[in-house]
């Protein structure tokens, strides 16, 4: 157990978690009407939310549909931009601390 914890401790969660963001990301399939939606607001009932389309805008510009980006949700580049710039700044922290944080 001891050992597991130790590995636990010197994996970069977060850099983890935004890689497979980006994965996962990728892999959606955004013409399908209905998908798992992890948001709060559609859970409760509503019928609107300021990210809904978000990561299947985001999917669709990574395939090069620019205007069907933009029209689903026009926050997709600037949310690639953040997360591809934290991830920049993880492995760069990684690379000059070699203590993952």
């Amino acid at each position: 157990m001891k050992q597991f914890t130790s590995l636990l401790n010197r994996l970069p969660l977060e850099l983890v978690f935004w890689i497979g963001s980006i994965v996962a990301i990728l892999m959606l399939e955004p013409q399908l009407g209905s998908h798992l939606s992890l948001c709060p607001l559609d859970q409760l009932g509503f019928d609107w939310c300021p990210g809904c389309g978000l990561g299947r805008s985001m999917n669709l510009l990574a395939r090069g549909e620019f205007k069907a980006s933009w029209s689903m949700h026009p926050l997709a580049i600037l949310a690639f931009g953040v997360i591809f710039h934290r991830i920049w700044n993880l492995i760069r922290n990684l690379k000059t601390t070699h203590n993952y944080g």
